[in-house]
């Protein structure tokens, strides 16, 4: 048995190390380092762009539960991420280089992995093929995914945030505290008065950004830059990631607002701006940040950056088994399926991993249960609207009513417990 998979992102890394672990011969082919995308900068598999956080471990979060889903096939992004965590509080969040330099060792050191490295200009649509090749696909291999396709991309535009040298802030204008204190203080918190906000916001919503084409303006709402979101309003910010509720200071104090650093790498050298992903000119982050207490002289070691997001209209495209419709040797894995996130993408990579696995085999394939935080991503992206197609996150209005009634404070409970005792039902009589 055999498979090409094309990226090794997230999503692919995750595909082939299921697939090479039931007995399958994987081709895994990786454009790096012959070809970086505009956002990616080292050589390792899974490189992580946007955050280094993978969200919330509780299982009263959706997430929470897809994680724990994953865990159940063995994956290899969430051995890495427990093997390279660093403090976040209630969420899982990770040294990036470490994490990249686990997956990579451990997927180079598969006897069943073949690594081909290059850009993949031509998809053989006679062999069964995984195309992973995530948000960033280059525009040769986005043509040849189009020509069989039969129709074009659909483009978004995501924004890193800024990240900052620690020895560069000043630690007694910030505290450390996670909100509500909710597990291990994690989190540093620049606090503003109400004035400082107001000169911070005036600054920011006059401030140069880089300039943008037509077709980069559809901004996926959950990477909204921070600049589009101080102009849907001048209170925005404070409902969202400057939000100051569960943040008081050391003396009891609710600031007027709160800018969170979450801890970047294992060393705790580097610190990442929660939530300002932005596209405003570097000289422009340096000037408009700087007027964040604390942050006034802060060393940006890696600048906010926009980048393109490239996904196909899946519920127009792809069956239930993430197969292209008019050739199911063609199938689909992570970003460019149209889930939006890193456990999201990986996710989708072992989900594909196991219908490849199902076709290899000569069985059908089958439709993951809905009830099931892995199911109910795949059912939202294979069955939305095609007309106005959006990624998704995962989260529990996408999974299958309880049809039942129950104190709203314990829905997400019985969700959560109601997905892990499916899933492990469907992996136990479904897929053995």
């Amino acid at each position: 048995m055999k498979i090409n998979i094309i990226g090794a992102g997230l999503a692919g890394t995750e595909a082939a190390w299921y697939l090479a672990n039931n007995g399958v011969k994987v081709k895994l082919y990786e454009q790096k380092p012959e070809n970086y995308s505009p956002a990616h900068s080292s050589e390792g598999f899974a490189e992580l762009v946007c955050s280094n956080s993978l969200r919330s471990n509780d299982l009263s979060n959706a997430v929470g539960v897809l994680k724990a889903e994953m865990k159940m096939f063995g994956s290899l992004v969430m051995e890495a991420a427990e093997a390279t965590e660093v403090p976040a509080g209630g969420a899982l969040a990770v040294d990036r280089e470490l994490f990249s330099e686990y997956i990579t060792n451990k997927i180079k050191g598969h006897e069943n992995i073949e690594i081909v490295y290059g850009e993949v200009t031509e998809i053989a649509d006679d062999e069964l093929t995984i195309v992973a090749s995530g948000p960033l696909t280059s525009d040769s291999l986005a043509k040849e995914i189009a020509r069989i396709l039969g129709q074009d991309y659909f483009y978004f535009f995501d924004a890193a945030a800024p990240i900052i040298a620690k020895e560069s802030i000043d630690m007694n204008k910030v505290y450390l505290k996670s909100r509500y204190d909710k597990g291990e203080a994690a989190y540093l918190n620049c606090p503003m008065t109400k004035e400082q906000f107001y000169k911070f916001y005036d600054e920011l919503v006059l401030a140069e950004c880089v300039e943008q084409k037509d077709f980069e303006q559809n901004v996926f709402e959950g990477c909204m830059p921070i600049e589009v979101m101080a102009k849907r309003g001048i209170k925005t910010m404070l409902f969202g990631p400057l939000k100051p509720v569960g943040l008081e200071t050391p003396d009891g104090e609710t600031p007027y607002a709160v800018v969170q650093l979450r801890q970047d790498n294992a060393s705790a050298s580097l610190y990442n701006m929660v939530g300002f992903q932005t596209h405003l000119k570097w000289p422009e982050q340096k000037r408009v940040f700087g007027l964040i207490p604390g942050l006034e002289n802060a060393e940006i070691v890696r600048y906010g950056v926009m980048h393109r997001n490239s996904y196909i209209n899946a519920p127009t495209l792809l069956t239930c088994a993430n197969e292209y419709n008019n050739n199911p040797n063609v199938m689909f894995a992570g970003q460019i399926t149209g889930v939006e996130g890193y456990a999201e993408s990986a996710s989708s990579g072992i989900l594909t991993a196991v219908q490849a696995l199902r076709k290899l085999e000569g069985k059908d394939v089958i439709k993951f249960p809905h009830e099931t935080a892995m199911g109910a991503l795949n059912h939202y992206i294979t069955n939305a609207s095609p007309k106005n197609f959006q990624p998704m996150n995962v989260t529990f209005g996408i999974i299958k009513d309880l049809g039942y009634k129950v104190p709203k404070k314990e829905k997400k409970q019985h969700y959560a417990n109601r997905a892990l005792e499916t899933m492990e039902s469907f992996i136990n009589e479904s897929l053995k």
